[in-house]
Protein backbone atom coordinates (compact mmCIF):
# COMPACT_ATOMS: atom_id res chain seq x y z
CA UNK A 1 0.00 0.00 0.00
CA UNK A 2 2.60 2.31 0.79
CA UNK A 3 5.13 1.49 -2.46
CA UNK A 4 1.63 2.61 -4.21
CA UNK A 5 1.23 5.60 -2.68
CA UNK A 6 4.65 6.40 -3.39
CA UNK A 7 3.96 5.66 -6.81
CA UNK A 8 1.21 7.57 -7.58
CA UNK A 9 3.13 10.47 -5.58
CA UNK A 10 5.57 10.57 -7.87
CA UNK A 11 3.78 10.03 -11.34
CA UNK A 12 1.71 13.00 -9.94
CA UNK A 13 4.67 15.16 -9.51
CA UNK A 14 6.39 13.84 -12.86
CA UNK A 15 2.76 15.13 -14.46
CA UNK A 16 3.19 19.03 -12.87
CA UNK A 17 6.83 18.88 -13.89
CA UNK A 18 6.09 18.26 -17.20
CA UNK A 19 2.83 20.75 -17.44
CA UNK A 20 5.02 23.24 -15.82
CA UNK A 21 7.63 23.05 -18.59
CA UNK A 22 4.83 22.93 -20.99
CA UNK A 23 3.63 26.06 -19.92
CA UNK A 24 7.32 28.24 -19.26
CA UNK A 25 7.66 26.73 -23.24
CA UNK A 26 4.69 28.05 -24.01
CA UNK A 27 5.61 31.54 -22.48
CA UNK A 28 8.76 31.71 -23.53
CA UNK A 29 7.58 31.38 -27.32
CA UNK A 30 4.88 33.74 -26.90
CA UNK A 31 7.34 36.18 -25.71
CA UNK A 32 9.97 35.66 -28.53
CA UNK A 33 6.54 35.78 -31.06
CA UNK A 34 5.51 39.11 -29.61
CA UNK A 35 9.07 40.99 -28.99
CA UNK A 36 9.59 40.09 -33.14
CA UNK A 37 6.44 41.43 -34.20
CA UNK A 38 7.10 44.53 -31.71
CA UNK A 39 10.59 44.32 -33.63
CA UNK A 40 9.01 44.00 -37.05
CA UNK A 41 6.82 47.50 -36.44
CA UNK A 42 9.81 49.48 -35.59
CA UNK A 43 11.10 48.98 -38.71
CA UNK A 44 8.88 49.53 -40.51
CA UNK A 45 9.26 53.83 -39.63
CA UNK A 46 13.06 52.87 -39.96
CA UNK A 47 14.78 54.83 -42.88
CA UNK A 48 18.81 54.21 -42.70
CA UNK A 49 19.49 53.68 -39.09
CA UNK A 50 17.58 55.66 -36.82
CA UNK A 51 16.93 58.75 -39.54
CA UNK A 52 12.60 58.38 -40.39
CA UNK A 53 11.20 60.31 -43.01
CA UNK A 54 8.18 62.55 -43.17
CA UNK A 55 5.70 60.29 -43.32
CA UNK A 56 7.49 57.49 -40.84
CA UNK A 57 3.65 57.15 -38.67
CA UNK A 58 1.95 56.92 -41.87
CA UNK A 59 1.29 53.29 -42.96
CA UNK A 60 1.16 52.18 -39.25
CA UNK A 61 -1.79 54.33 -38.90
CA UNK A 62 -3.52 53.03 -42.23
CA UNK A 63 -3.40 49.41 -40.59
CA UNK A 64 -4.73 50.85 -37.11
CA UNK A 65 -6.33 53.63 -36.39
CA UNK A 66 -6.13 53.67 -33.13
CA UNK A 67 -2.63 54.04 -33.34
CA UNK A 68 -1.77 57.86 -32.22
CA UNK A 69 2.23 58.01 -31.70
CA UNK A 70 5.44 56.37 -30.64
CA UNK A 71 7.20 56.56 -27.74
CA UNK A 72 11.16 56.03 -26.96
CA UNK A 73 13.75 56.15 -24.09
CA UNK A 74 17.28 55.50 -25.42
CA UNK A 75 19.06 52.81 -23.87
CA UNK A 76 16.36 50.81 -23.20
CA UNK A 77 13.69 48.51 -24.63
CA UNK A 78 10.71 51.00 -24.60
CA UNK A 79 10.66 51.46 -28.04
CA UNK A 80 6.76 51.35 -29.17
CA UNK A 81 3.77 52.13 -30.64
CA UNK A 82 0.77 53.90 -28.90
CA UNK A 83 -2.45 53.09 -28.60
CA UNK A 84 -5.52 54.47 -28.17
CA UNK A 85 -9.50 53.03 -27.64
CA UNK A 86 -11.76 56.00 -26.18
CA UNK A 87 -14.73 53.20 -26.84
CA UNK A 88 -12.89 50.50 -24.58
CA UNK A 89 -10.51 52.49 -22.78
CA UNK A 90 -8.11 48.94 -21.36
CA UNK A 91 -8.27 47.72 -24.83
CA UNK A 92 -4.92 47.24 -25.35
CA UNK A 93 -4.17 45.99 -22.23
CA UNK A 94 -4.73 42.39 -23.29
CA UNK A 95 -4.22 42.95 -27.39
CA UNK A 96 -1.68 43.60 -29.54
CA UNK A 97 -1.21 45.92 -32.50
CA UNK A 98 -3.40 43.69 -34.82
CA UNK A 99 -5.92 43.91 -32.39
CA UNK A 100 -5.14 39.86 -31.22
CA UNK A 101 -5.18 38.88 -27.79
CA UNK A 102 -1.60 39.61 -26.07
CA UNK A 103 -0.59 39.36 -22.41
CA UNK A 104 1.87 42.06 -23.66
CA UNK A 105 -0.60 44.19 -24.65
CA UNK A 106 0.48 47.69 -26.12
CA UNK A 107 1.33 50.62 -24.48
CA UNK A 108 -1.70 53.42 -24.99
CA UNK A 109 -3.16 56.20 -23.68
CA UNK A 110 -5.88 56.69 -21.06
CA UNK A 111 -9.17 57.28 -22.93
CA UNK A 112 -10.15 60.80 -22.25
CA UNK A 113 -6.96 62.63 -22.94
CA UNK A 114 -6.73 64.44 -26.00
CA UNK A 115 -3.41 64.47 -26.83
CA UNK A 116 -3.31 67.31 -29.00
CA UNK A 117 -5.30 69.62 -26.29
CA UNK A 118 -4.85 68.27 -22.64
CA UNK A 119 -1.91 69.76 -20.62
CA UNK A 120 -1.45 65.91 -19.11
CA UNK A 121 -0.88 62.62 -21.32
CA UNK A 122 -1.25 59.76 -19.39
CA UNK A 123 0.45 56.31 -21.16
CA UNK A 124 -0.05 52.64 -19.64
CA UNK A 125 1.82 50.24 -20.10
CA UNK A 126 2.68 46.56 -18.56
CA UNK A 127 5.72 45.98 -15.82
CA UNK A 128 6.55 42.38 -17.78
CA UNK A 129 8.92 39.87 -15.97
CA UNK A 130 11.25 39.15 -19.39
CA UNK A 131 11.88 43.24 -18.94
CA UNK A 132 10.04 44.44 -22.01
CA UNK A 133 7.59 46.30 -22.46
CA UNK A 134 6.86 49.32 -19.49
CA UNK A 135 9.42 47.06 -16.81
CA UNK A 136 12.37 49.28 -17.48
CA UNK A 137 10.20 52.68 -15.77
CA UNK A 138 10.76 50.71 -12.43
CA UNK A 139 14.48 51.72 -13.27
CA UNK A 140 13.33 55.27 -12.42
CA UNK A 141 13.45 54.49 -8.61
CA UNK A 142 16.73 55.28 -8.98
CA UNK A 143 18.10 58.70 -9.28
CA UNK A 144 21.65 57.53 -11.28
CA UNK A 145 19.30 55.55 -14.23
CA UNK A 146 17.03 58.88 -14.14
CA UNK A 147 20.21 61.20 -14.94
CA UNK A 148 21.15 58.84 -17.64
CA UNK A 149 17.51 58.29 -19.29
CA UNK A 150 15.79 61.57 -18.35
CA UNK A 151 14.75 62.05 -21.62
CA UNK A 152 11.38 60.32 -22.93
CA UNK A 153 10.27 60.93 -26.81
CA UNK A 154 6.67 61.10 -27.38
CA UNK A 155 5.96 61.50 -31.41
CA UNK A 156 2.53 62.06 -32.36
CA UNK A 157 0.96 61.42 -35.96
CA UNK A 158 1.41 64.98 -36.17
CA UNK A 159 5.05 65.98 -34.47
CA UNK A 160 7.94 64.80 -32.63
CA UNK A 161 8.36 65.60 -28.15
CA UNK A 162 11.01 65.35 -25.92
CA UNK A 163 10.04 65.21 -22.64
CA UNK A 164 12.22 65.57 -19.61
CA UNK A 165 11.60 63.80 -16.30
CA UNK A 166 10.68 66.23 -13.30
CA UNK A 167 9.26 63.38 -10.91
CA UNK A 168 9.29 59.68 -10.19
CA UNK A 169 7.15 57.94 -7.13
CA UNK A 170 4.79 55.32 -6.65
CA UNK A 171 1.61 55.30 -5.42
CA UNK A 172 -1.32 52.67 -4.89
CA UNK A 173 -4.37 52.96 -7.30
CA UNK A 174 -8.19 53.24 -6.53
CA UNK A 175 -7.76 53.78 -3.15
CA UNK A 176 -8.40 56.58 -1.28
CA UNK A 177 -4.81 55.94 0.46
CA UNK A 178 -3.48 56.44 -2.86
CA UNK A 179 -2.87 59.68 -5.58
CA UNK A 180 -5.12 60.08 -8.24
CA UNK A 181 -2.78 60.98 -10.53
CA UNK A 182 -4.74 59.82 -13.85
CA UNK A 183 -7.51 62.16 -12.58
CA UNK A 184 -5.65 64.81 -14.01
CA UNK A 185 -5.55 65.72 -17.88
CA UNK A 186 -6.06 69.40 -17.77
CA UNK A 187 -5.65 72.36 -15.74
CA UNK A 188 -8.88 75.10 -14.97
CA UNK A 189 -6.59 76.87 -13.29
CA UNK A 190 -2.88 77.60 -12.35
CA UNK A 191 -3.84 77.21 -8.91
CA UNK A 192 -4.54 73.03 -9.82
CA UNK A 193 -1.37 72.93 -12.15
CA UNK A 194 0.53 73.58 -9.44
CA UNK A 195 -1.24 71.85 -6.71
CA UNK A 196 -1.05 68.39 -8.96
CA UNK A 197 3.20 69.51 -9.63
CA UNK A 198 3.79 70.08 -5.93
CA UNK A 199 1.81 66.32 -5.17
CA UNK A 200 4.19 64.77 -7.41
CA UNK A 201 7.23 66.12 -6.14
CA UNK A 202 6.82 65.79 -2.48
CA UNK A 203 6.16 61.88 -3.42
CA UNK A 204 8.96 61.97 -6.09
CA UNK A 205 11.90 59.60 -4.89
CA UNK A 206 14.32 62.17 -5.31
CA UNK A 207 14.58 65.66 -6.53
CA UNK A 208 15.59 66.27 -10.02
CA UNK A 209 16.26 69.44 -10.21
CA UNK A 210 13.14 70.69 -12.29
CA UNK A 211 9.92 72.25 -11.68
CA UNK A 212 7.09 72.58 -14.29
CA UNK A 213 4.79 75.67 -14.95
CA UNK A 214 1.49 76.26 -15.62
CA UNK A 215 1.35 76.16 -19.56
CA UNK A 216 3.94 73.59 -19.49
CA UNK A 217 2.94 69.90 -21.34
CA UNK A 218 3.12 67.06 -19.40
CA UNK A 219 3.98 63.02 -20.18
CA UNK A 220 2.69 60.64 -17.46
CA UNK A 221 3.85 57.37 -18.00
CA UNK A 222 2.38 54.02 -15.87
CA UNK A 223 3.21 50.38 -15.19
CA UNK A 224 2.59 48.24 -12.31
CA UNK A 225 4.58 48.10 -9.14
CA UNK A 226 4.47 45.04 -6.92
CA UNK A 227 5.36 45.99 -3.57
CA UNK A 228 1.75 46.76 -2.37
CA UNK A 229 -1.79 45.86 -4.15
CA UNK A 230 -2.80 47.88 -7.22
CA UNK A 231 0.55 49.54 -6.56
CA UNK A 232 1.63 52.01 -9.36
CA UNK A 233 5.18 53.55 -10.42
CA UNK A 234 4.54 56.58 -12.17
CA UNK A 235 6.75 58.70 -14.50
CA UNK A 236 6.40 62.48 -14.98
CA UNK A 237 7.84 64.42 -17.32
CA UNK A 238 7.08 67.93 -18.90
CA UNK A 239 7.65 68.95 -22.90
CA UNK A 240 11.20 70.61 -23.56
Amino acid sequence: MRNAIRIIAIILLACIAVYCGYEIYTESKEDNVQITEFEEIAETIKVNGDEVDEDKYKDLYEQNHDFVGWIRIDDTPIDYPVMQSKNNPEFYLKHNFNKEYSRFGVPFVQANCDIEKDDNIIIYGHNMRNKTMFNALTQYSDKGFCDNHKFVHFDTLNESNLYEVIAVFKTKAYSNNGFRYYDFTKANTEEEFNAYIDKCKALSFYETGLMAEYGDKLLTLSTCEYTQNNGRLVVIAKQI
